[in-house]
């Protein structure tokens, strides 16, 4: 279950999709590309374990990745990184419209992944616990996040980590039952529009903020550190329930040059391409669009 979203007036935004799988109802997610420019998924890790795959072909969903991921040494740590990779790899290919092997993953500095070779979808990834979190846009940039509802934030020091002086007031004047989850949606907030920006944490959370209240209608507007509006509507901002346990976050900026109209990746590269990379990676046979060849 989701709860209502707060939103901005400008890009509209759908409801988080749950993927129970490869077999997962990926038309949603490209028809919430196709409506809003911006498709949120969520997934288990359960429903996602790399070890589905068996090695060769872990290998091969994972590509550039793979090397990451024996590095790590954590198995939950591990488990977590494959998942989620697993994961937008599916998503994109559905979007794209190729087998999920034949989708790679990059990095740019910051950290922040991107596809490599198309442009034209912007992405984003997080994951806490056993939550998976993937975010999609076209026309403009796209960051998101989710933390539990039960983290605990509040406490000395707000003012110099967190918050800017114009939150601190809204959350001090708040009861106390409320300063928790109010500031874990700030965090997630933050987080979601710096992952967007691609400064992650190198963007200090005091310089910008959020309303620390949002009890009312009003939507979700980036605010400078005393309280005055920071945007002129080109991004739009959106927090969700799930499963009564997670708070997820999304930021979404324009470009100015609307929705990207056709997305498949057939459309910006040659087709002797795509089935070269597909022979390379064994996958000859059908297995795009978020099939479950690989499984």
């Amino acid at each position: 279950m989701t709860s209502p979203v707060r939103k901005t007036p400008g890009r509209t935004l759908g409801e988080p999709i749950t993927i129970t799988g490869p077999r997962g109802d990926w038309s949603r997610v490209r028809a919430d590309l196709d409506r809003h420019g911006c498709a949120v998924l969520h997934a288990r890790v359960d429903d996602w374990r790399p070890e589905k795959a068996g090695g060769p072909r872990l290998r091969a969903l994972l590509g550039r990745d793979w090397q990451r991921f024996l590095e790590l040494t954590h198995p939950d740590v591990r488990t977590r990184f494959a998942s989620s990779r697993i994961l937008l790899k599916f998503a994109a290919a559905a979007v794209l419209d190729v087998s999920p092997p034949t989708v790679e993953i990059g990095y740019a500095g910051s950290g922040r992944p991107y596809l490599r070779g198309y442009d034209g979808v912007h992405i984003s990834l997080s994951h806490t616990d056993e939550l998976l979190l993937v975010g999609l846009a076209t026309g403009g940039v796209i960051g998101v996040d989710a933390e539990r509802n039960d983290r605990r934030l509040y406490g000395p020091g707000l003012g110099r980590h967190m918050c800017t002086p114009h939150e601190v007031e809204e959350i001090e004047a708040l009861p106390p039952d409320r300063r928790d989850p109010a500031l874990v949606r700030l965090w997630t907030l933050k987080e979601a529009y710096s992952k967007a920006i691609g400064l992650g944490m190198q963007f200090r959370f005091t310089d910008f903020g959020f309303r620390s209240d949002d009890s009312d209608d009003r939507p979700t507007e980036l605010l400078r550190p005393d309280g005055t509006p920071g945007t002129t509507g080109e991004w739009t901002f959106g927090t969700y329930g799930i499963d009564d346990r997670f708070t997820v976050s999304v930021a979404v900026g324009d470009a100015g040059f609307g929705s990207t109209a056709e997305v498949a990746a057939g459309t910006a590269l040659d087709g002797s391409i795509m089935d070269a990379l597909s022979e390379a990676l064994g996958s000859d046979e059908d297995g795009g669009g978020g099939g479950d060849d690989w499984w």
